[in-house]
């Protein structure tokens, strides 16, 4: 069976890297990542007349939920053409949404797909120092606010997307240290690569 693996979770918890190795690991893999359409989107900014700011109201209304329809868009197309689509993306509001992942997963059915949730853990020390050492334009309203930022973000793990009957709808991914990453690569690559 096909699978749509979202790998998921606050930012700067280390989804990036930890998407591209297991689609390098894995077969048949379309790799998407989110953060691909911020060039468009830093130009709706513009067009609007509005300051780049993907913490504002502005970018709630206007762009956010047109990032994830058309990522998850490419994705459902993508699945024609292989066997597994891996999409990069934090999916803040969707992966606590069971409305939004029940419909999600009824999309799937009908191309013969399973949807498989990826969540990195991730201490909340480890990830300000990697946003700070990643050095992005995205991340300066959230350093600069930084207690504001935080209290907003939800690091628990999303369980009520778990069937405890399926072994891989939702797997926790551990990455606050070299050795967690380790483990949960091998772990999560043979959950992932059994038949």
């Amino acid at each position: 069976m096909k699978k749509l693996i979202l790998v998921t979770s606050p930012p700067a918890c280390g989804k990036t890297f930890i998407s591209k190795q297991l689609s390098k690991t894995l077969k048949h893999v379309v790799y998407l990542d989110k953060d691909t359409l911020i060039g468009l989107s830093k130009q709706i900014f513009i067009v609007a007349g509005q300051p780049y700011n993907r913490s504002s109201k502005f970018f709630e209304d206007n762009i956010r939920d047109y990032e994830y329809e058309t990522i998850v868009a490419l994705a459902l197309e993508a699945l024609e053409y292989d066997d597994i689509v891996l999409i990069n993306a934090p999916f803040t509001e969707e992966i606590r949404d069971v409305n939004y992942i029940n419909n999600l997963k009824d999309r799937l059915i009908e191309k013969g797909t399973r949807l498989v949730v990826v969540w990195v853990e991730t201490s909340v020390e480890v990830c300000r120092q990697r946003m700070i050492a990643r050095n992005s334009d995205r991340d300066t309203w959230k350093l600069e606010h930084w207690a504001e930022y935080i209290a907003s973000c939800d690091f628990s793990i999303p369980t009520t997307i778990d069937d405890p009957s399926i072994v891989d709808d939702l797997l926790i991914f551990k990455n606050s240290s070299n050795s967690e990453y380790d483990k949960s690569m091998k772990i999560i690559v043979d959950i992932l690569e059994a038949p």
